[in-house]
């Protein structure tokens, strides 16, 4: 049986990952809970599952590691959005824990230090979004050295088949309207505006080091399909099931075993499966990832700061839909040449990046 700590119980990740523990007590318990500011939820949720929890808006990262100690956790699952799940990343593996990795954001913005640390250490990082477990799983089975490249499949969000003339007037509520995933705000933005793959591409490029130019992104509007590999044969192999993120949970919980479990099977039958070429022009924050992640450096950094400042404002409706590719690009247009070598630098460039978002708003 394993223990799992989770970072961000109250979230989708976190609910998603109680729901596992909860109907396979015979694989896992749950060791601890952390949630950032609902106090009376992360309360229950730590009585139902008898274990010890902290909030983290009150106890901060010390309470991870307060946790980490009290609890002893066999894998430690990091559901927590944005960049402030980089320093709970960065315990987590620096006391060898492995680490389900949910936060992008932590890959982002520092895979060189965090690699680093797991190597060190010796503990995995074994990623939980769905395109990225999905690849793992390919690359897995088919060995590394039998990848040609990857392709990342994308939903293309509410916006899909809009025109480009009416993205401009779009409102709050048509972005949070994802067609397939049910997911927290921030990230449903992201999905609209095709920022949530940029950072899926910057990810692949950096958890599975494979160059951006062999790594496409297809739009898959059912969400099956969770990505594919192409291996040096020419051969495709997709990973396909519901869209439910139990899956891709209980992937990184159990690995490297593959358990039977209480999920709806995939059915072949009565299903469409389309695909088509991201509209690129329109919604440029994917080019823009693209670009980031080639030029390395603290590019990637302001990437993400500057779109989570500019995704926040759009949700507080202070910015239209269209302006938040327009603020990342000009972040990006100053000079993120430095290469961070240390968490301080990363969160010095993360800081940088958000007073130039700040400026531009």
């Amino acid at each position: 049986m394993k223990r799992v700590l989770v970072l961000g119980c109250t979230g989708s990740i976190g609910t998603n990952t109680l729901d596992i523990i909860r109907n396979m007590p015979e694989s896992f318990q749950a060791a601890g809970l952390t949630a950032n500011t609902n106090e009376q939820k992360l309360s229950v949720l730590s009585q139902e599952f008898h274990c010890p929890s902290s909030l983290t808006s009150r106890d901060g990262t010390a309470g991870v590691q307060k946790l980490i100690d009290t609890t002893k956790p066999d894998i430690v699952v990091n559901g927590i959005a944005g960049s402030a799940g980089l320093e709970p990343s960065r315990i987590v593996l620096e006391n060898g824990i492995d680490l389900a990795l949910a936060n992008k954001e932590t890959i982002v913005m520092a895979a060189p230090l965090v690699q680093k640390l797991a190597e060190k250490n010796h503990c995995r990082i074994l990623p939980v979004d769905s395109e990225h477990s999905a690849i793992f799983n390919l690359i897995e089975r088919c060995g590394k050295n039998t990848i040609d490249s990857i392709l990342i499949t994308a939903s293309g969000g509410p916006f899909r088949t809009l025109s480009k003339d009416k993205l401009e007037n779009v409102t709050v509520k048509d972005a949070l309207k994802h067609p397939t995933w049910n997911m927290g705000k921030k990230i449903t933005i992201d999905s609209a505006t095709l920022a949530n793959k940029g950072l899926e591409v910057i990810e692949a490029n950096r958890l599975f080091h494979i160059d951006t130019d062999h790594i496409q992104v297809v739009v898959h509007p059912q969400s099956l399909i969770h990505s594919l590999v192409r291996t040096k044969d020419g051969e495709l192999y997709a990973q396909i099931s519901e869209p439910d993120m139990k899956h891709p949970i209980l992937s990184a919980l159990s690995w490297p075993d593959i358990l039977p479990n209480y999920m709806q099977k995939f059915d072949l039958f009565d299903h469409d499966m389309t695909f088509f070429k991201p509209r690129i022009d329109d919604f440029p924050l994917l080019d823009y990832a693209f670009k980031a992640a080639e030029f390395g450096r603290s590019y990637t950094i302001a990437y993400n700061a500057a779109n989570e400042v500019a995704a926040i404002a759009f949700l507080n409706e202070k910015i239209r839909f269209t302006d938040i590719a327009r603020i990342v690009h000009d972040v990006l247009l100053q000079d993120w040449t430095t290469k961070p070598d240390s968490f301080e630098a990363v969160f010095d460039a993360d800081h940088r990046a958000r007073v130039a978002a700040e400026g531009i708003l």
